[in-house]
């Protein structure tokens, strides 16, 4: 088995992170929900204080994907890869800051291109075999539905 391989690459996917990954959806979708609807949220207020807060949150997710894939390279037995990935896996926090310094719209636009290319990464780490079969399915979905929200948000 080579350095990082997984046991088992078709083993089911753990239904906590099936439930975990689907619950951090819940305020890409309120968000974006209320910047479409024009409504205002309890505790947040209108639409410039929602896109900071879903700004904020696209930033938070962002940087942890970076981390699982720091996380997975870690467990490399190649030097080489492993500084590939640990360089990979500082560039969303870095994206994310700086989609934060744009205006609204643009901002929202380079997360959601972010999440699209972070989740085709990552599917390419199953692939490799170096993270779960259903890892690589669980963020394209995920990615997938996120990607969308932010973009509804940036058209709304």
């Amino acid at each position: 088995m080579a350095a990082n391989e997984t046991d088992d690459g078709n083993a089911p996917m753990p239904a906590v992170t099936l439930w975990l990954g689907v619950g951090g959806l819940a305020p890409f979708l309120v968000l974006a929900a209320a910047l479409l609807a024009g409504a205002s949220l309890p505790l947040i207020g209108g639409e410039p204080a929602i896109r900071a807060a879903l700004m904020a949150y696209a930033v938070a997710i962002l940087s942890f994907l970076g981390g699982v894939r720091w996380g997975i390279a870690m467990g490399y037995g190649d030097a080489r890869l492993a500084t590939r990935d640990y360089v990979i896996a500082v560039v969303p926090a870095i994206i994310g800051w700086g989609a934060t310094l744009l205006p609204a719209t643009p901002g929202l636009w380079t997360m959601a291109l972010a999440f699209v290319l972070l989740g085709l990464m990552d599917y390419g780490l199953a692939c490799r075999t170096v993270a779960p079969e259903w890892y690589g399915r669980l963020r394209l979905a995920l990615s997938a539905a996120v990607s969308l929200a932010l973009g509804t948000a940036a058209l709304a």
